[in-house]
């Protein structure tokens, strides 16, 4: 009947699991704590290297429905829990185990499926993933010139169609002016003006009254 206390771990290395890319297994007899420290320290950015009873981990293995990792767990295990880049993480244990002869990479476990040895050492030898988008950036930024280019040269074919065109029809007539509508025509033709107002007549001047002098008497000789 298992204690609290392995429940415990088995709870929490089925958490790693959960939270992992990717597991990589490897055996650390004859690393010293000076070396795993120094390897644990090298893969902080990628991957909690941690060493794991057997017992504990195919538990957690078996919970977690990787019963197939119950074939290499043999002799001491130490497991790099991956979550960052898979590829960079297996390169950093083959180079600790160039640097370490002791550690041995047992396998791996990737995408519901265990991984052998060979194929574990083999991950490393793969672009890692910054490399990758590295390429793919490159490739996508060719394309977009490539196709601005083309869009570019398009349009200045279509402008010169265009303007062949334009110089084949010749200058453009002048627009004729808007015709009479019908129905104004006849208003106006229809209009009859009128008359001026007659002139006031002009009063005639009043003669003014002749005085009659009489003339003088001849004086009597």
């Amino acid at each position: 009947m298992p204690n609290a206390e392995k429940i415990e771990k088995v709870a929490s290395i089925k958490g790693r699991i959960a939270a992992s890319q990717a597991i990589l297994l490897a055996d650390y007899r004859g690393l010293t704590v000076h070396d795993a420290t120094e390897l644990r320290r090298s893969l902080s950015s990628q991957a909690k290297f941690s060493v794991v009873k057997n017992t504990l981990l195919k538990r957690a293995a078996d919970e977690s429905g990787m019963g197939e990792l119950d074939s290499i767990l043999t002799g001491p295990t130490a497991v790099a829990f991956v979550s960052g880049d898979v590829v960079a993480a297996a390169k950093q244990v083959v180079d600790a185990a160039k640097k370490f002869p002791t550690l041995v990479l047992k396998g791996a476990w990737l995408d519901g499926r265990l991984l052998s040895p060979d194929e574990a050492r083999s991950l490393a030898d793969l672009e890692s993933r910054e490399v990758m988008l590295s390429k793919i950036a490159g490739m996508l930024k060719s394309e977009m010139t490539r196709a601005a280019g083309m869009f570019q040269a398009l349009q200045s074919q279509f402008v010169g169609l265009l303007e062949a065109y334009r110089d084949k029809l010749g200058p453009a007539a002048p627009e004729p002016e808007p015709a009479v509508e019908p129905e104004r025509a006849i208003e106006a033709s229809e209009a009859v003006p009128e008359a001026p107002d007659p002139a006031p007549e002009a009063e005639a001047p009043i003669p003014e009254p002749q005085t009659q002098m009489s003339e003088p008497a001849e004086g009597k000789e």
